[in-house]
């Protein structure tokens, strides 16, 4: 399977993830094989003791040691059996390594997943991506490769390799959504926290990390710990993988080693800083202009600059656009990628977003923003409301003089040229409640449950806002419990 068209890929120092993609596509099995060499299965303890010596942490943005998540699972199944999950739904619209990583290197990832599904006796390895992507035909190619071939004998002929393809939302990749999904369920986070180390998929002890930390352990094994450690930091050695995108004229996924200048990796990328770079995708935090020009690329430096390396993403914005306008498509977007579950998700998110569109055009102040965001924080049923809770108030930090313009002026004077990407906008189907007026009296409740799409005239009757068709649930549950039988929900035409 040769893909038509690829992911760029860029590098500064040795070539360890990215190794031979300067001359192919694609590495097939073969081609694989003859830049990796034969995989050597290792014991549970070798590998724990492999990570722990280079302090190996999850790529996926929130750095959980990747050997804690070993002992967690194999404690759990008690030499029973377990499940190996890989994180391949990327539901950050700025990040493109891990579909890189399945397009064009779709065996390494494989040679980490099965090297710790050995380890573990796991009866599975899962792999799960965006439904209908080149990601997902480039993995499935490969397992059918490894098949034909039997490279790894009775070992890996014995483990189960399963293909998960997933629709593509922001809280699909969260980990408690992505087991629900591959369980056959809705892909939302379940609201009470479950450790997939615990009971993943099938209820089971699953090992759950993401593309880039599966392919990082398959490194791990081949270089040894020693030669691993001569790239990056002592704290933080090897390489990591970084999304460049936004305002750079030639946005690329690059492997750096760690303890690179975040400069050196925006010049090798054309990238304008303008008014800041975005570090750590839409639940990440924005970098000032002169922040950003010292910044190092690691944990600990983007910890030191005020940001968090989270899952590599790098957006600079440029000059040429309305930083404040960008925010706010960002914050509108993250609002409607909520799965609707909880309070802060389904009034919060939606005010806040509101309130920063509302600055953007002069109308609002910052102190609503602050309100809005102080309703949302810590009170959310997943992380989505505390992420975007976040990225909004770096928002309010990072363009202080952009603000100060816009209060002013109503406008910074720069059009919004949609920098930041997000996916293309699709046509969801809206709905509109409409009432029987022989029957309705006046309750009330349906405004109660859903405050947003349904207003109170002076005599407690309703009038109704269209409702988007993430929010069907919800008003189909007003509908339902209305006394009177008086709501009806049907689709807009």
């Amino acid at each position: 399977m040769i893909p038509h068209s690829v992911p760029r890929v860029l590098r500064m120092g040795p070539a360890r993830l990215t190794a031979g993609l300067d001359h192919t596509r694609r590495l097939d099995l073969p081609a694989h094989r003859t830049l990796h060499g034969d995989q050597v299965p290792r014991s549970l303890d070798d590998i724990i003791a492999l990570v722990e010596e280079v302090d190996m942490r999850g790529r996926g943005g929130a750095a959980f040691p990747f050997a804690r998540k070993l002992r967690a699972v194999a404690d759990a199944a008690r030499g029973g059996e377990c499940v190996v999950l890989v994180n391949g739904a990327e539901g950050e619209p700025a990040s493109s390594k891990d579909a890189m990583l399945l397009v064009r290197n779709p065996h390494l990832v494989l040679d980490g997943a099965v090297l710790a599904a050995e380890a573990l006796n796991a009866r599975e390895v899962v792999l799960a991506t965006v439904e209908g992507e080149v990601a997902k035909s480039s993995i499935e190619a490969a397992v059918a490769e490894r098949r034909a071939a039997n490279v790894a004998g009775a070992a890996e002929s014995r483990i189960n390799i399963r293909v998960v393809g997933l629709q593509e939302k922001f809280i699909s990749g969260e980990g408690g959504a992505l087991v629900r999904a591959v369980n056959g369920l809705e892909a939302v986070p379940p609201g009470r926290k479950r450790r997939a180390s615990t009971s993943g998929v099938d209820g089971l002890p699953t090992l759950l990390s993401n593309t880039e930390t599966f392919t990082q352990l398959a490194v791990l094994a081949e270089l040894g710990a020693e030669e691993y450690a001569k790239v990056g930091t002592s704290r933080e050695p090897g390489t990591t993988l970084l999304s460049v995108s936004g305002g750079a004229a030639n946005p690329a996924v690059v492997e750096v080693p760690t303890g690179t200048p975040l400069i050196n990796v925006l010049e090798m990328c054309e990238a304008e800083i303008g008014d800041g770079v975005l570090i750590g995708g839409y639940h990440g935090a924005w970098l000032d202009a002169e922040t950003a020009i010292s910044a190092i690329i690691s944990r600990e430096g983007m910890k030191r600059a005020g940001g968090s390396l989270g899952a590599g993403i790098i957006v600079p914005l440029g000059e040429s656009t309305c930083s404040l306008g960008e925010a706010a498509r960002v914050a509108a977007y993250l609002a409607a990628q909520s799965s609707g579950q909880c309070g802060p998700c389904r009034l919060g998110l939606p005010d806040v977003a509101r309130a920063l569109t509302a600055l953007v055009d002069g109308s609002g102040s910052t102190d609503s923003i602050r309100r809005s965001v102080r309703a949302v924080e810590r009170r959310g049923a997943c992380f989505h409301p505390d992420g975007t809770a976040k990225f909004v108030l770096s928002t309010l930090d990072a363009f202080e003089s952009d603000i100060a313009l816009h209060q002013e002026h109503g406008s910074c004077g720069r059009p919004v040229r949609g920098i930041l990407p997000l996916p293309e906008r699709e046509d969801e189907p809206e709905y509109r409640l409409e009432v029987d007026w022989t029957r309705c009296q006046g309750h009330g409740l349906c405004a109660h449950l859903l405050p947003e799409f349904v207003s109170l005239d002076d005599y407690g009757f309703p009038s109704f806002k269209t409702v988007p068709g993430w929010m069907v649930k919800e008003a189909s549950r007003a509908v339902d419990m209305c006394p009177a039988l008086a709501l009806r929900l049907a689709q807009a035409t």
